[in-house]
């Protein structure tokens, strides 16, 4: 009868181990699904802002007429806009690539009163480099 008894435990805690462990790594898996999703929602983001930028200001060097410099302002601030989101979940969900994160923000940003053609260009390429640093940080955490 003992062994029965003992039999029938060691299945239970066998099973209920196995539960935990499943439970654990299916919620592992969808912390990192989360924290992918939300380093590719940042990088799309920069993206659109850094080619918003980009034409605002070519635009403004080349002294374009002010209404169509200002649709491609209000596009910027539009594109600004949408960054906060997912910079914000990210710094939340993965707190070690908060400040490689807030760098290509700020390279982006940086593109904002470039005062010639090749600082431009040269800007972009800094905020080019930054995103793909924080996807480089990214593979490394993940």
């Amino acid at each position: 009868m003992w062994a029965s008894v003992i039999a029938v435990s060691g299945t239970l805690l066998g099973s209920i181990t196995a539960y935990f462990l499943q439970q654990r790594g299916s919620d592992r898996a969808a912390l990192r699904r989360d924290r992918l999703m939300a380093v590719c929602a940042l990088t799309v983001a920069l993206a659109d802002h850094r080619r918003a930028m980009w034409v605002r200001e070519d635009l403004r060097l080349t002294g374009v007429d002010d209404i169509v410099y200002e649709a491609a302002r209000g596009e910027s601030h539009v594109t600004r806009s949408a960054i906060t989101a997912p910079l914000t979940t990210l710094c939340i969900l993965a707190p070690v690539l908060a400040g490689v994160a807030q760098d290509a923000v700020d390279a982006a940003y940086g593109l904002r009163g470039a005062g010639s053609p090749q600082a431009l260009n040269t800007a972009r390429q800094r905020a080019i480099d930054a995103c793909e640093r924080l996807v480089r940080e990214a593979s490394k955490t993940f």
